[in-house]
């Protein structure tokens, strides 16, 4: 007990930031373990190997938004039941939510491994770097069941406010997956798909470690094997609170698959250069996802506990402080664009891509943080499906309708790039109206 965040007593500010931080930090080694695979292959291998790489990234969003959605909504049922002291649900939830990411990432593996080819053929991955596609994301696939329990692992660690465990085992796989990308792609000469090897190997060992730590625990949360089951009753409210989390990311990520198939339309630097930018991009996400499931976390207990205006004030605290850390690396990005994404390739055409998509975008990054952490405040309050419109609504149909529409009449990549901006903001215009109209701030005992 002494080791997990009870949000429900204390200082709020202090709370949040305690957990908020090791999520950060986790989070930022995740991305550059991520960024790993796109630096060494880029760098050693080439543009077309990088955009093999960069084409890959939408479609594993997409194969594992949803179950990672599905664990998000266990998250919620966890928390409740540990601010309202329930620990007998909680311990059913848990096993619960074992057996479930078990059972997902065995199905999601073989999936994946099996229509490779015929995803990437859909999505007009260039004939250029197509074969290099398949290798990487087939190997990719083969440790998608890694992946897949890694995050059922962590989400009910965060859930319980140990956001500190999974920092560890962050950087044990984020140092192993670094040294094996560079030993088999430097060291060996391997080619593109050693780097998904490597990024396999790193996520069963970070899998792993969280699996031990919970069966080892010696508390009212600890796993045992033997015990693991789907309980119907636990299976449906998980995946009450969890679908419209997973359907959120599964169209997200569609969408942004039909956005990825776009980008693949233009020549290879486009695709490279894109894939760069997004592995930036991905580090300002690391304020933006540690305060929005902060929030679901202190929500969700908080709620557990009827402890409503100490709910109220940490929303307003964590969306400040995520709207501002979030901006202020957008003005950073702004500046050193040209620098960061020669750090992936230094192709003039490959540089001048990924500046132009990183200057069109990094000024509205805080329209994209106010978006993820109003969502992360409802699905803590158990409106999970609100959000779930509204970025359906915007960022996935607007969006896509967008793109097509505005490049059947200018085929130019800026068209892509605006379409980022626009729907974030509008998406805020939404969820502040619905947050208006529901009288959030001063009828919350009322409203959940």
């Amino acid at each position: 007990m002494n080791r997990n965040i009870d949000f429900t007593t204390g200082s709020i500010q202090r709370g949040i930031v305690q957990f908020a931080v090791p999520l950060f930090l986790g989070n930022l080694f995740q991305q550059l373990y991520n960024a790993a695979d796109s630096l060494i292959v880029g760098n050693y291998l080439g543009p077309e190997a990088l955009a093999a790489v960069s084409s890959s990234g939408s479609l594993i969003f997409m194969m594992v938004g949803f179950f990672n959605g599905v664990a998000l909504g266990a998250g919620i049922v966890i928390s409740k039941c540990f601010g309202a002291r329930d620990y007998d649900r909680l311990g059913k939830a848990v096993h619960t939510d074992i057996a479930f990411g078990l059972a997902s990432g065995i199905f999601l593996t073989f999936f994946s491994v099996l229509f490779t080819p015929t995803i990437l053929r859909l999505m007009k991955t260039p004939e250029d770097i197509l074969p290099q596609s398949i290798s990487y994301f087939r190997i990719y696939s083969y440790g998608i069941i890694f992946s897949v329990v890694y995050n059922f692992a962590t989400g009910i660690m965060n859930a319980l406010g140990d956001s500190r465990h999974p920092l560890y085992y962050l950087v044990i796989s984020s140092v192993t997956n670094v040294v094996l990308d560079v030993f088999f792609i430097r060291g060996l000469g391997y080619g593109v798909g050693s780097a998904a090897l490597a990024t396999t190997i790193s996520q069963a060992i970070s899998m792993v470690l969280c699996i031990g730590k919970l069966t080892k625990e010696k508390t009212f949360y600890q796993v045992r094997l033997k015990e693991l089951r789907l309980d119907g009753p636990m299976l449906r409210e998980i995946v009450r609170f969890g679908l419209p989390a997973g359907i959120q990311n599964s169209v997200t990520a569609f969408a942004n698959l039909i956005v990825q198939t776009n980008i693949n339309t233009f020549q290879s630097n486009a695709v490279a250069g894109s894939g760069a930018y997004s592995k930036i991009e991905g580090f300002v996400f690391l304020p933006i996802t540690c305060f929005s499931l902060a929030l679901t976390t202190f929500m969700g207990q908080n709620l557990g506990a009827k402890n409503y205006d100490r709910a109220k004030k940490g929303a307003r605290f964590g969306i400040v402080c995520s709207m501002s850390m979030a901006e202020l690396i957008g003005v950073a990005l702004f500046i050193f664009a040209p620098f960061l994404v020669a750090l992936f390739n230094d192709d003039p055409a490959v540089v001048a891509y990924g500046t132009r998509q990183a200057r069109i975008e990094s000024l509205f990054f805080c329209f994209l943080a106010l978006a993820h952490c109003i969502a992360g405040i409802l699905r803590g309050a158990g409106k999970a499906a609100v959000p779930m419109y509204i970025m359906f609504g915007v960022w996935c149909a607007l969006r896509v309708a967008y793109i097509t529409v505005a490049l059947s009449f200018v085929h130019r990549i800026e068209i892509i790039y605006t379409a980022y901006p626009l729907t974030w903001t509008i998406s805020c215009i939404c969820f502040i109206w619905y947050l208006a109209k529901a009288d959030w701030l001063h009828g919350l005992e009322q409203k959940i």
